[in-house]
């Protein structure tokens, strides 16, 4: 191999590594326990992701909004029942953006 191709093919090598170590937002809800509160279609303790997606559809600043609500807990948004908070460290932000779009973009 020629000495100058091998930097290029290192670079490749660990993009690839990153990208299959990427989770998916589905996995990344699951893994971060969203799943045990909230399901695709339809209403566990809170509401599906359908429900969400529907109620901040076209919204300015809804990303924003929804990201204050998971890291602070919610209360009286969807019902009685509080949401709690989850922290950083249950779920970095980078992954919570990717997870919270991914439900923004859930078919109503």
């Amino acid at each position: 191999m020629i000495t100058s191709e091998r930097p290029m093919l290192a670079g490749v090598l660990a993009l690839a590594c990153t990208l299959a170590g990427a989770a998916e937002p589905a996995q990344l809800s699951v893994q971060a326990g969203c799943s045990a509160c909230h399901a695709p279609d339809r209403k566990l303790v809170g509401p599906s992701w359908k429900d969400v997606a529907a109620r901040y559809k076209g919204q300015a600043g809804a990303m924003a909004q929804m990201i204050e609500r998971v890291r602070k807990g919610s209360n009286g948004v969807w019902g009685a029942v509080p949401m709690v908070p989850v922290p950083p460290k249950t779920l970095n932000d980078s992954d919570l953006k990717a997870v919270l779009a991914w439900v923004l973009q859930t078919p109503t």
